[in-house]
């Protein structure tokens, strides 16, 4: 082949190239849908992971369309997405027309990473069984069965806490409230002690940060998994490293392995996991398939759902939690105000914290959800359409296999809705306030049949680590506390860069 018929091949190739970028990325322009200028191979994510988080672009996306229309169109990379702003319209998706969005469309790979094949990341029929059959561990019953556990963890909390101020006077909060945590989900979620609070380095908490810190992947490979799951499957790409899998499914088997033979209940998360994997080996001399989840679950299901049990429960509230003291030493009077209450409550059981005495706590209730409104861990909600959908009032189809991006934190943050948005005010959840604004405008959990299925469970859980920080300590900024808050950009979760360093005082009397 000559030079120049190759030069002439290659033109004609990056010719072809170009044109097929240029269609696909005018999709919103020919639909008249308001929407950023796209550029090639990126879309709409220049500087994701380096300049900013996911956080930033959805507010800026946010901020310049929101008074134009409902919808705003988007590019991820090569995939097209749209924003749903409007939350009438939110309603209609997570709820009224629930069944047009009930996929993720997240990745997931149960051939070759099977902890993958989880409630958090399965659509379909597999996330309707799952749901159905795991529901019953979350109900009030059953996280009251786990809320000693909780207690009992809580406790060492404030021993772990005296000993971090005995070295040095300031404490990285964050580490310290995934710690504890750790503890809590691990003796929930597998039954076994993790030991955090007292060793940091213990191995539960060592997995935690490897999956957090050293992802398997890059950012770039991560992103590609993230816009285009199908194709991250065929390729047989896994999330999880294999030392992570390795420990987690051998800790589930260890944890079943012992249960089994000595006859252990402990009414929590792993009994039932161990019921429904009862139920697939009374049956594993019929024909059922590896993806039928409706005749129990196989010994890799179980360590799938306690896999995101575990990982869900433990980073998003110990995020929480970390913020919610942030906060509160930034504002020592409201702090005063929450302690003051905590130990009025207290007083009346004896110094002992009960389920009951945690309800009665509503300037808590007020403050956990302001946390959430100024810091709601996950920065947006994530759908597929499942088949097209005519959005109502409007000429826009959103086809099938549609990405639908619901911002939450920039919602949160919208000063129509949330006046002065970054300042830190519980009252904004008192009753009279609450009535005024739209309830789909406030979503750290999400809503509908796809909501935050251990929401109750993740609140209860950072409310007993917040009332036992806050009865035994007081908590101060210091040198290295970061105002206003920086965050972590190579995360998609929402989390403060480098930690949340505080000055921590042992108070002189508490209860």
């Amino acid at each position: 082949m000559s030079a120049a018929v190759f030069c002439a091949l290659l033109a004609t190739v990056l010719a072809i190239l170009y044109i097929q970028l240029r269609r696909h990325y005018s999709y919103w322009a020919r639909r008249g849908v308001p929407h950023e200028p796209p550029k090639f191979f990126v879309g709409n994510m220049s500087g994701i992971g380096t300049l900013y988080h996911w956080k930033d672009i959805n507010a800026r996306i946010y901020n310049r369309f929101k008074a134009q229309a409902n919808i705003i169109g988007a590019y991820t990379f090569f995939k097209r997405v749209v924003f749903i702003i409007e939350p009438e319209l939110i309603k209609r998706i997570l709820i009224k027309d629930f069944n047009y969005f009930a996929d993720r469309g997240l990745f997931h790979n149960v051939r070759d990473d099977p902890l993958t094949g989880n409630l958090l990341f399965l659509d379909g029929e597999q996330w309707r069984v799952l749901r159905h059959k795991l529901s019953p561990a979350f109900t009030t019953g059953k996280i009251r069965f786990m809320f000693p556990t909780m207690v009992a963890v809580g406790e060492r909390l404030v021993g772990a806490c005296q000993r971090l101020i005995n070295i040095g006077g300031t404490v990285e909060l964050k580490e310290l409230c995934a710690r504890y945590t750790t503890d809590v989900i691990g003796e929930v979620a597998f039954g076994i002690e993790c030991n955090s609070l007292n060793d940091p380095y213990a191995i539960f908490r060592r997995m935690d940060r490897t999956i957090f810190e050293k992802p398997r992947h890059s950012l770039l490979v991560q992103a590609f998994m993230f816009t285009d799951p199908n194709m991250a499957r065929r390729l047989r790409l896994k999330s999880f490293p294999d030392d992570v899998s390795d420990f987690f499914m051998g800790a589930v088997r260890e944890t079943v392995g012992y249960r089994e033979k000595n006859g252990v209940q402990r009414n929590d998360f792993m009994d039932m996991m161990l019921e429904m994997k009862a139920q697939r080996d009374r049956l594993e001399h019929t024909d059922i398939r590896e993806d039928d989840l409706t005749n129990g679950l196989s010994i890799e299901q179980v360590a799938a759902q306690a896999m995101v049990f575990y990982l869900a429960g433990f980073e998003t509230s110990s995020t929480v939690m970390s913020f919610c003291i942030y906060e509160l030493a930034l504002q020592p009077v409201l702090q005063e105000r929450l302690r003051e209450e905590i130990f009025g409550v207290l007083q009346k059981t004896e110094g002992k914290v009960t389920y009951e005495a945690i309800k009665e706590m509503t300037y808590l209730k007020k403050v956990i959800q302001e946390t959430l409104r100024k810091h709601p861990v996950i920065p947006h909600l994530v759908r597929l359409t499942t088949a097209d959908y005519s959005i109502p009032n409007s000429n826009i189809t959103l086809e099938r296999d549609m990405r639908i991006f619901i911002p939450v934190d920039a919602i949160h943050h919208d000063p129509d809705i949330y006046p002065e948005p970054e300042k830190f005010d519980p009252e904004r959840f008192s009753p009279e306030e609450i009535e005024k604004r739209h309830p789909f405008t406030y979503l750290p959990f999400g809503e509908g049949p796809r909501n935050c299925i251990g929401m109750r469970f993740g609140e209860l859980q950072t409310s007993i680590g917040v009332i036992q920080l806050l009865r035994s300590f007081r908590f101060k900024p210091s040198a290295r506390t970061q105002v206003p808050i920086v965050y972590a950009k190579k995360n998609f979760l929402i989390a403060a860069d480098g930690g949340i360093h505080l000055a921590v005082e042992k108070l002189e009397e508490t209860i």
